[in-house]
């Protein structure tokens, strides 16, 4: 079975490098009426002190965005990107998915041991397990 998106996705990329490999996984299941929605979720500390200044990560989002397009031109009808603010990242995104009503959120799960995803508390579990509309995980493609 092949899926195709036609409708309206949120994906969520963390950096750079997750960014391109979603793009490039996505790519082929895009239909010219598909809107893609990238974001990135600058995460705030909730009252402690940030490890870098926003517009340190504003600019960083912005790296994100343009590795993340470039795969994607071509292949969907729109590309927006947006930045997102929260305390809760899993939270954030299904907020952004229900505000915008979004068909689906899709992304490419990150390579990473059980020990750091036990330290992150796994975004992608989380965000199955919180889901407010349909959650698509790509196949990894660089395994």
């Amino acid at each position: 079975m092949t899926l195709t998106v036609d409708g309206t996705v949120l994906v969520p990329v963390a950096d750079p490098d997750d960014g391109e490999r979603t793009a490039v996984a996505l790519a082929p299941h895009l239909s010219p009426s598909s809107t893609v929605l990238v974001v990135n979720v600058i995460e705030k500390a909730g009252g402690a002190p940030d490890k870098a200044s926003v517009e340190q990560r504003e600019e960083y989002a912005r790296d994100i965005f343009e590795r993340t397009q470039g795969p994607l031109e071509g292949s969907a009808g729109t590309v927006e990107t947006v930045i997102l603010f929260g305390t809760d990242v899993v939270e954030t995104i299904m907020d952004a998915a229900s505000e915008r009503a979004v068909d689906a959120v899709v992304f490419a799960p990150r390579k990473g041991n059980r020990f750091v995803e036990l330290l992150t508390g796994d975004v992608a579990r989380r965000l199955v397990r919180r889901a407010s509309v349909p959650v698509v995980a790509l196949p990894r493609t660089d395994d």
